[in-house]
């Protein structure tokens, strides 16, 4: 079986979480690029990677690369992605995956074209725990699906400089880390809401600074989703069904949840490994590359997508490069 050689795009903090904890059967991260040589010479020293380069450019013309891991702003991700698509490499892309729907549709066509993976590095659809919950979640022993709750909230310091309210690269909470809680929400949902209600409050800066989020679906389920940058809030999901409720905390990569039965019993759930969480998702993607089946939750991601897109037109935003 073939060596599948990765390349990292973007040496920021994720990108180091990625290579730290990167461990794969018949695959090793062969290359890294930065627009700095000296950042990037440096990384590769840190984790032992053979190749170092000083342009995005260079990195996507090394015809050794398999697969292209993205970790820039993502800002930057439909161009990075495209470019990568073309040069023939299987694409892994930290989230959000693009800015809207119109740009991950015209990477999607690509890399169907081209009959390359593409995939949005997105936790909650690889962690084996959520696998458990949904077989639990279908399975008809809890009834119906009624009413899901999402919180995430994270305290940031109230600079305009910063990347999180830094309108010139799309900050705000929701392609941050609205993308968690509105995939969280719609990985359970039975279809994809047909009824989005909103409100939210913006920074200085003209990003969303936090929102209160409603979806509804034509099955009548409901989802709450609160996300903020201002204050801090549990990262936690509630799953709730007829005869129970599932409650996920740090829900990003959870390996354990508790069944609340409605005769007050609990169940604790446990699956998977919290600290091997990224590990689940090259895991995934190195099988979709080598089976060429698609399993990937792309379309998950679509779906997605398209709420963000519809809350952004509700709430008027818009960014400075577009």
């Amino acid at each position: 079986m073939k060596e599948l050689n990765w390349g990292i795009l973007g040496l920021g903090s994720i990108a180091t979480s990625f290579a730290t904890t990167f461990i794969a059967d018949n695959a090793k991260i062969y290359a890294v690029g930065s627009r700095s040589i000296e950042k990037a010479e440096q990384f590769a020293t840190t984790f032992g990677i053979e190749k170092a380069y000083g342009s995005y450019a260079e990195l996507l013309n090394d015809p050794a690369i398999d697969v292209i891991y993205i970790a820039t702003p993502h800002s930057h991700h439909a161009n990075l992605i495209m470019k990568s698509l073309e040069n023939n490499k299987h694409v892994l892309c930290e989230k959000a995956i693009v800015m809207n729907t119109k740009q991950l549709d015209a990477v999607m066509d690509l890399a169907k074209e081209k009959e390359l993976v593409l995939a949005e590095a997105m936790t909650i659809f690889h962690m084996p725990l959520y696998q458990e919950l949904k077989k639990r979640s279908v399975d008809g022993s809890l009834g119906k699906l009624k009413m899901i709750q999402v919180s995430f909230g994270s305290l940031k310091e109230a600079d305009p400089t910063n990347r999180f309210f830094n309108k010139a690269i799309a900050g705000g909470a929701l392609l941050d880390i609205g993308t968690y809680a509105l995939s969280f929400a719609r990985f359970f949902l039975s279809s994809q809401p047909s009824e989005v209600l909103t409100t939210v409050n913006f920074f200085e800066t003209g990003v969303d600074e936090q929102a209160g989020i409603i979806l509804k679906n034509t099955e009548n389920e409901l989802a709450t989703i609160a996300i903020t940058f201002r204050a801090k809030m549990p990262k936690q999901g509630i799953v709730a069904f007829e005869n129970g409720y599932f409650t996920v905390t740090d829900f990003p990569r959870a390996d354990e949840a508790t069944l609340t039965y409605s005769d007050g019993s609990v169940e604790r759930i446990q699956a998977g490994d919290t600290s091997q969480a990224l590990n689940y998702e090259i895991s995934h993607f190195n099988e979709n590359v080598r089976t060429k089946k698609d399993t990937s939750s792309l379309t998950l991601t679509h779906d997605v997508m398209e709420i963000m897109d519809t809350l952004i037109e509700k709430w008027d935003l818009s960014f400075d490069f577009e």
